[in-house]
């Protein structure tokens, strides 16, 4: 091993100072630097690899929590490094796969360096002719999750009516331009007439609505949708869904994404309106998206024809420097984020 690869240099880390009730704060997260040797353990398949790119997703908040009952990811545990998906590139490896250069992505730390012991879980970037970051965004899980909740899950007909809420965010912004290239019509809710505008000019939706400035989202539905709704793409929950499943068509689909409003609640709110179930014969799914890993590469191959062709754009909001993803994760849940969020630790 060369002397170089085995040098310790520093490694700023975002931690969790403490377990989070309600909505999160910057201070629940804490910077801090420590050595980190670019080095393997002897004998060891880990792989140590330089973080360039991390994602901020909103599935990290329940992580944040401590939870009684186990979910389907793991709760962070305070003092330690939080773990997201990113993109890196491997520094040292001791796993016959990975070597010096190659650039990866899949879950790290947040850190500016990681030893991930299990580099298979990994994914290599087989296009490196796009923006790297694009695989935190539309080439790597957001993009993913899109895919599968669109065409497994909702699995769309030309035709029909879809509606996604919070339009604008790294998966919405995707399940839009997906359902227009499968020929549906598509209406997106957002937070601000800014993102909304994106939606419409920027994205290629039909139609789209600020849900701040509605003082009845069952009237904005009926009015977006006269004839009702076959697909609802969910990431909202709360008021949205009661109101979306007033206005489902019979036999529709809901593809249960996320639930950003419920979040940071300490009491999550009800659903009112599931007789709707019933009576119009919906379907319900939820999903998660690393039950699809086994196809992204048949999703990244056809998503990379996409943006090639014109056919897929995407928006992200980057921010710089790893001690600023604190304020990065906690903006996603005041919607300050237009598009998918990332942090740019380092540039190559």
């Amino acid at each position: 091993m060369a002397a170089a690869a085995a040098a310790e240099v520093s490694n700023k880390r975002v931690t969790l100072k403490r377990h989070v009730t309600g909505f999160p704060a910057e201070d629940d997260m804490e910077v801090v630097a420590e050595a980190a040797r670019l080095a393997v353990p002897p004998g060891s398949a880990a792989a140590v690899v330089k973080n360039l790119y991390l994602s901020c997703d909103p599935y990290m908040r329940g992580r944040m929590s401590r939870h009684d009952e186990a979910s389907y990811i793991p709760d962070f545990v305070p003092g330690e490094v939080l773990t997201t998906f990113g993109v890196s590139k491997v520094v040292e490896s001791g796993h016959p796969g990975y070597k010096p250069g190659d650039l990866v992505w899949g879950m790290t730390g947040c850190e500016e360096y990681t030893l991930n012991a299990n580099p298979q879980s990994l994914f290599r970037i087989s296009h490196p002719e796009f923006p790297l970051s694009y695989y935190t965004g539309v080439l790597g899980m957001p993009g993913l999750t899109a895919y599968v909740g669109f065409f497994d899950v909702a699995k769309p007909k030309k035709g029909e009516y879809v509606f996604v809420s919070a339009a604008s965010g790294a998966v919405g912004q995707l399940v839009g331009q997906l359902a227009k290239i499968t020929g549906c019509y598509v209406v997106g809710s957002a937070g601000s007439d800014e993102k909304v505008n994106l939606l419409k000019t920027k994205f290629g939706f039909d139609d789209a609505f600020n849900y701040k400035k509605e003082q009845d989202l069952n009237a904005a539905l009926k009015r977006c949708f006269p004839e009702g709704i076959d697909i609802y793409f969910e990431n909202v929950g709360g008021a949205m869904l009661d109101a979306v499943l007033l206005n489902m068509r019979l036999r529709g689909r809901v593809s249960m994404c996320g639930l950003i409003s419920q979040y940071n609640l300490e009491e999550p709110e009800g659903v009112r309106n599931l007789f709707c179930v019933v009576a119009k014969r919906i379907r319900m799914e939820g999903f998660i998206v690393m039950d699809y890993f086994s196809t992204y590469g048949k999703f990244e191959e056809e998503m990379a024809g996409y943006l090639k062709e014109g056919k897929i754009t995407y928006v992200e909001d980057v921010v710089e420097g790893i001690e600023n993803t604190p304020a990065a994760l906690i903006g996603l849940f005041h919607g300050r984020n237009v598009g998918k969020q990332l942090v740019a630790v380092a540039r190559e």
